[in-house]
C-alpha cells in the first residue's frame, strides 16, 4: 500500500558517485509498475567530482524539473548536498543523508532526516563504488513503516533487486556486490513511525 500517487525525489551528489545510476534504477522500477516517470539532471558531470543533481518525478506531471519546496524527499550522497539542495524538500518531506548525524542544515524541522555513514560502511565492506546502492537500500527500507507495511515510495527492495538482476545479467560478481550493498544499506535503516 502506498501513501501517494505522485512522487518527486531529488538525488544529489558529485560525479562518480552513481547519482544517475540510482535515478535510472528508480525510474525503471516506476516503469515496471506502469507508472509515468520523468527524469532530468543538471550537473558538472563532465569532470569527476562536479556536482550532480537529478530530478525524478513519478506520476502525472507535465514538467521534469522539481520546484524548490516541492520534493517529497532528497537522497544526498554527500552530506554537503543537504545544505546545497535541501531547499527542494517540501514541508513534511524526508532526507536520506550520507553522514553520521548531526549535519549542518539537518536541524530544519520542516522535514525528517535519516543518516547513514555510507562512506564508512562502503570502506568496511571494501566496496567503495557501491556507496550509491548502500544509500538506495537505506532509503527504501527507511521509507517503509515495518509495522503496517505502508510505503512512502512506489517501490521497494524487491523491485530494485529485480531491476538489478535484469541490468547485470551475465555479470554475477557485479550483481552479487550490488545486492549485498543494497541489503547492507537496508539493514542499517530506521522505519518511519
Amino acid at each position: 500500500m502506498t501513501t501517494s500517487s505522485t512522487y518527486q525525489i531529488v538525488i544529489s551528489g558529485v560525479g562518480g558517485q552513481g547519482v544517475l545510476f540510482i535515478t535510472r534504477l528508480l525510474a525503471e522500477a516506476a516503469i515496471a509498475k506502469g507508472l509515468p516517470v520523468f527524469t532530468s539532471e543538471t550537473h558538472g558531470m563532465a569532470q569527476r567530482g562536479g556536482t550532480v543533481i537529478s530530478h525524478l518525478k513519478v506520476g502525472e506531471f507535465t514538467s521534469p524539473l522539481i520546484n524548490p519546496g516541492r520534493a517529497d524527499g532528497l537522497i544526498a550522497l554527500k552530506a554537503e548536498s543537504l545544505v546545497q539542495h535541501g531547499g527542494y524538500i517540501k514541508q513534511g518531506g524526508w532526507a536520506i543523508v550520507n553522514s553520521a548525524p548531526p549535519v549542518t542544515g539537518a536541524d530544519d524541522q520542516s522535514f525528517r532526516p535519516f543518516f547513514l555513514d555510507a562512506d564508512r560502511l562502503a570502506q568496511e565492506m571494501d566496496t567503495p563504488k557501491t556507496l550509491n546502492l548502500l544509500m538506495l537500500g537505506f532509503a527504501l527500507a527507511s521509507m517503509t513503516n515495518k509495522s503496517s507495511k505502508d510505503q512512502m515510495l512506489y517501490c521497494n527492495l524487491d523491485d530494485i533487486t529485480a531491476i538489478l538482476k535484469k541490468r547485470l545479467e551475465g555479470k554475477p560478481g557485479l550483481l552479487q556486490s550490488a545486492i549485498q550493498a543494497l541489503s547492507a544499506g537496508a539493514e542499517n535503516s530506521q522505519a518511519i513511525v
